[in-house]
């Protein structure tokens, strides 16, 4: 009996010590810089009354810690329960320690400083109104940079997502598409137009890099960009978006038009408030998938600013053998193999009172 509690003793100190020695390799690691050569400055606004579970949030998506639920431990453990409203220049290659050192000591707080959001879908045209509504910079001025071929080609020897397909001369912006919808601090109201895009671009290379799927494919990161965005403003969850870039590659398999009425919108630059018309659908533009001449085509660019996870449905989207969708005016899509089917769901969503217009 003896013999038997001494190795249950020695089995219960043995697992205790494995559990010792995994949560000091964990710790080592979540507190160990995310990469010790790395000393660019990385901008993050701490505003009044940000709870820490936003903090670590914001901290993680900056690439600056590894896991924002370890932070708010790490806080807890070491009392560090203060955490100055600030404006701080990190970096990757601090440790934990450094990083939560800084937050609560406080660095030089720029009072003008503030926070502005650009929303998923939205297109450059959009985020031109935002800026002149927040900044000095005039809309006009933020359109006509965006059509700058020359200062467009320039950014494209700095950031490896952008490719020499967006210079196609019937892009109407050629970084519509790549300027990730976020909520980003601007330093003040004076601030220049190419560093509000640096910080755009910057958050981009983010987002993608850090996506598995996307530095493993051999896909063109032009055609995700552009499917992610038609999908974006398609489908409102994540699931439809898969199902829909599924439904699109089915299409382009058979050489059919996507026949996208966003895309239409788009071509025609006209907000998505009313109906369209026949005259749209079938007059030929580079961006209108619903024109015959577009068969078997994607259109020649991204029709807004997609959001992470549709960028994500494009490169990896459901396999279905569904060619056809439509949703009604609660957002639900219904999905069909034959032109049949589809006019007899529109149907069926007309009678019902659900159509969109």
């Amino acid at each position: 009996m003896k013999l038997r509690k001494g190795r249950l003793f020695a089995i219960i100190l043995f697992l205790l010590g494995i559990l010792l020695i995994g949560g000091s390799v964990t710790y080592m690691i979540y507190t160990s810089p995310m990469d010790k050569k790395n000393n660019e400055e990385i901008e993050v606004l701490i505003p009044q009354g940000m709870p820490t579970i936003r903090i670590g949030k914001l901290l993680q998506t900056k690439g600056l810690i590894r896991n924002s639920f370890f932070f708010r431990v790490y806080l807890k453990l070491h009392g560090a329960n203060t955490i100055k409203a600030d404006i701080y220049y990190l970096k990757k290659s601090m440790t934990m320690e450094e990083i939560v050192q800084s937050l609560s000591q406080g660095s030089n707080y720029n009072p003008d400083a503030f926070m502005v959001t650009f929303k998923e879908g939205q297109t450059i045209k959009d985020y031109a109104k935002i800026i002149e509504e927040n900044t000095n910079i005039k809309a006009t001025d933020f359109l006509a940079k965006m059509q700058d071929r020359t200062y467009i080609a320039s950014l494209i020897n700095d950031y490896w997502f952008l490719t020499d397909a967006i210079l196609n001369e019937n892009i109407y912006y050629p970084l519509e598409g790549y300027l990730a919808p976020e909520t980003y601090s601007f330093k003040n109201k004076d601030i220049t137009i190419e560093e509000i895009v640096k910080i755009f671009l910057d958050q981009t290379n983010t987002n993608l890099s850090s996506s598995k799927e996307i530095l493993e494919s051999q896909a063109n990161i032009h055609e995700i960009i552009t499917l992610a965005s038609i999908a974006e403003l398609e489908g409102k969850s994540l699931e439809d978006r898969k199902q829909i870039v599924g439904v699109f590659r089915n299409r382009l398999a058979l050489g059919m038009n996507l026949g996208s009425d966003v895309t239409t919108y788009y071509a025609f630059q006209e907000e998505m408030t009313s109906d369209l018309t026949t005259e749209m659908f079938n007059t030929y533009n580079p961006y209108n998938t619903r024109s015959k001449e577009m068969a078997g085509q994607l259109p020649v660019g991204p029709i807004c600013n997609p959001d992470k996870s549709s960028i994500q449905a494009a490169i990896a989207p459901t396999t279905n053998n569904f060619y056809y969708f439509v949703a009604d005016k609660n957002g639900k899509i219904y999905y069909t193999k034959t032109v049949q089917e589809h006019n007899q769901t529109v149907q069926a969503i007309k009678d019902k009172g659900d159509w969109i217009w």
